[in-house]
């Protein structure tokens, strides 16, 4: 019923909305009014107003700038050239039997050949599942296992930050627990040779050989283009399902108004594709308004802080949009990074992936932008499909509060809820941040599980999508995000369950029982802290911890491993036996004096037990 109700309201506004880009696209989208009405009849090529119409119009367009790791080597690519490389490659995938709804893995590092990986499974109908570079061989099999793949796409190696990533070593050692997929296409980043087996296709050697002209499959408004993993406040990770129309249209809509995006701007997105960042705002929202893409392959600070603005003075970046946890790891450097290089042609500024603080937010805007730069605080996540409160579009020069998302986008209806799941009206108010009406962009399922789908989203406050954050609705109006409500913590805006965490450090023998918390932090906004009941109190304490830091690392990715293991005699539990992880964060961020009701606690006193635990822990590490 969610799903059916999502539908027809997002062809309502699809309609509107496509009416009035139709002009540019009129030759690909089939539109008819019905009734006095305009509704969404069928989006034939969704790649087709990605690639074709540009290409018809200035195929010699760059439409994807590559800055490659290796520093002052970016690469050029225009349309026509994303175009032929992504038609051989859709040709090459059909001559290996992938069709229309099968479901494909990519897990390759940024580059054109995993845009135009992509954009080939869409041409032919299939469904994409990009899977971060950095997950383990377990993570990725779990993904490849859940979605049901037919096939991976991988590069031998990937490189970052100066370092060689084994790709085909994670592949080779996830296949072995994957029965479902049939082919693993290696393409080349390195020139390092690599062990190929039964089920590898060198890529780049059938692309060769392959035609240079797809028919782009025809597809409706509603069938499933990408499925994305997003980790949720239990140990699965879900896999949030886009389809066709809403989807693009969405992203295309939100990057062309809320970074004010221009015809000829280069657009300077320095997130990984293995994100719904990447796919929204690096692949298919630029695309489809025919910008220039900038794909970031590095790190940071690699080979020195200054990277980024090297890159935005040399390829003449417009807007540039990133993550906070960035922004405050620059900030520690000083400002000489970054004032070494001109920054003249940046117009708008973007932050993504976690609320900003209000010193990250200062420097961003008053070194990088110069005081002269829009910067946009952006709210969206994985399931929105595209950025749902940003203070633009807005009326020209409205203000702009710091560190505040503050305005919905076009649709979106946000309305906060209290305890009780009764609307909370007027202004200066808080409560959990919901939205009240679809919108074209939103998931339409969890893959394989849509009562989960309607379980984490719709359950707790029926009639309204919960977004699991909470938010603060200002005396003016505008919103701002308070942080997550459930158990799910964002480490360098990645989403990741604390039960996700826990599963994996539960393997360990000698650890019967796990808990694990957020905290704030300095540099990622939120780390993660795990505490741990031993077996036996044993002499080997340092070894077990870095066993158990060594399992997260393997089993998820290193981004996941906790920052701190405290060692504690039992956990804080209910007489039903459930962890109270509230006093868990009361005691990390040093808030025993405000514990609450602890009389539902089986033993009270495993609070002291705890704090002091956590005061040794504290002066050992301080000493």
């Amino acid at each position: 019923t969610i799903r059916q109700v999502a539908t027809e309201h997002a062809g309502r506004f699809l309609g509107w909305i496509l009416y009035n880009i139709s002009r540019s696209c009129s030759g690909f989208l089939h539109l008819e009014l019905l009734g006095g009405e305009m509704h969404l009849q069928k989006l034939c090529f969704l790649t087709v107003n990605c690639l074709d119409q540009h290409v018809e119009r200035s195929p010699n367009r760059v439409a994807l700038i590559w800055e490659r790791d290796e520093p002052g080597t970016a690469v050029h690519v225009t349309y026509r050239e994303l175009l032929d490389l992504t038609c051989r490659l859709a040709n090459t995938l059909k001559k290996y039997g992938i069709q229309k709804g099968d479901k494909v893995a990519i897990y390759m590092s940024v580059s054109p050949l995993s845009v135009a990986a992509m954009l080939a499974c869409a041409r032919i109908g299939a469904v994409h599942t990009v899977v971060f570079a950095g997950f383990s061989a377990e993570s990725l099999a779990g993904r490849i296992v859940d979605s049901g793949c037919k096939a991976i796409i991988t590069y031998n190696q990937g490189v970052r930050g100066g370092r060689i990533i084994q790709l085909k070593t994670t592949v080779d050692e996830a296949v072995k627990n994957c029965p479902s997929v049939k082919h693993v296409f290696v393409a080349q980043r390195t020139d390092n040779e690599v062990q190929m087996g039964d089920h590898d296709i060198p890529l780049e050697e059938e692309m060769a050989k392959a035609a240079s002209v797809c028919t782009p499959e025809s597809m409706d408004s509603e069938d499933m283009l990408f499925m994305l993993y997003t980790s949720g406040s239990t140990g699965k990770p879900k896999g949030i399902v886009h389809t066709q129309a809403g989807y693009l249209l969405y992203a295309a809509l939100t990057h062309k108004y809320v970074f004010d995006y221009q015809q000829g701007d280069v657009f300077g997105c320095v997130a990984d594709i293995g994100w719904i960042t990447g796919h929204s705002y690096v692949v298919y929202g630029p695309l489809c308004n025919g910008a220039t893409s900038v794909l970031f392959e590095s790190t940071p600070v690699y080979p020195d802080p200054g990277r980024y603005w090297e890159v935005v003075q040399r390829l003449k970046i417009n807007q540039f949009y990133g993550a906070p946890t960035a922004i405050r790891l620059l900030l520690n450097y000083g400002e000489e990074w970054v004032k070494k290089y001109d920054r003249s042609s940046l117009r708008t500024l973007g932050s993504v992936g976690e609320p900003i603080n209000n010193e990250a937010w200062q420097w961003f805007y008053h070194v990088v932008g110069e005081g002269r730069c829009t910067l946009v605080d952006t709210w969206w996540q994985t399931e929105t499909g595209g950025i749902c409160i940003a203070p633009r579009p807005s009326e020209e020069k409205a203000e702009i509060v710091p560190a505040m998302a503050m305005r919905p986008f076009f649709g979106i209806v946000p309305v906060l809820m209290d305890e009780n799941g009764k609307v909370i009206e007027g202004n200066d108010v808080s409560g959990a941040l919901c939205i009240a009406q679809p919108w074209p962009g939103m998931a339409r399922t969890i893959y394989g599980d849509h009562q989960r789908f309607v379980d984490a989203y719709f359950k707790a406050y029926p009639g309204y999508y919960f977004t699991g954050d909470g938010a603060y609705r200002t005396k003016k109006g505008y919103y701002q995000i308070t942080g997550r409500m459930d158990d799910v913590i964002n480490i360098s805006g990645h989403r990741l369950g604390t039960a996700e965490i826990e599963d994996a450090m539960a393997d360990h023998p000698e650890v019967p029982e796990t808990a694990v918390i957020g905290y704030p932090h300095k540099i990622k906004g939120e780390g993660a802290f795990a505490f741990i009941v031993l077996k036996e109190q044993t002499a080997h304490i340092d070894r077990v911890k870095e066993e158990l830091r060594t399992i997260v690392a393997s089993k998820i990715a290193k981004y996941a491993v906790p920052d701190h293991i405290l060692v504690v005699k039992r956990l804080p539990k209910t007489r039903s036996g459930k962890i109270m992880r509230r006093l868990l964060r009361k005691v990390v961020t040093e808030q025993s004096s405000n514990m609450g009701d602890v009389t539902t606690l089986d033993d009270p006193s495993v609070v002291k037990e705890i704090l002091d635990a956590y005061q040794k822990y504290k002066e050992k590490s301080s000493s």
